[in-house]
């Protein structure tokens, strides 16, 4: 299969600081806006996931490592791609980076510079 990136923009990085893990999963409050299942479910793509974050494993697979139904398992995508920690596109995933994302937990309703909402606008910066 070949793989392509889901969201170029946020190509996933080795964070600078000593850990695997971004540590800004815990610092910035993300991870405590997720499910144990959601949690579990990140854990396992960041374990699988290629040097651009991408992986292509089946549900089943995932299923069967973590011990989730098929339900709760499309229950923890949602709530990650919610969270904007991770694209997906039928079978590939990708970990974005957590460049960019807001600290706020109001996801929609994070302050924006006059250049990002021109950009948003269809790129007239």
């Amino acid at each position: 299969m070949e793989k392509h990136l889901l969201d170029p923009a946020r190509l996933r990085k080795i964070p600078p600081q000593f850990s695997w893990i971004d540590q800004r999963l815990v610092r910035e409050h993300h991870i405590e806006r997720l499910s144990h299942a959601a949690g579990a479910l990140y854990l396992f793509l960041l374990t699988v996931a290629d040097a651009r974050g991408l992986s292509f494993y089946s549900e089943r697979s995932i299923g069967r490592y973590l011990a989730m139904t098929a339900e709760r398992l499309d229950y923890a995508r949602k709530e990650l791609l919610r969270a904007e920690l991770i694209a997906y596109r039928d079978p590939l995933y990708q970990v974005l980076s957590l460049d960019g994302l807001p600290l706020s937990s109001e996801r929609g309703r994070r302050i924006c510079s006059i250049k990002e909402i021109f950009k948003q606008m269809g790129g007239l910066v």
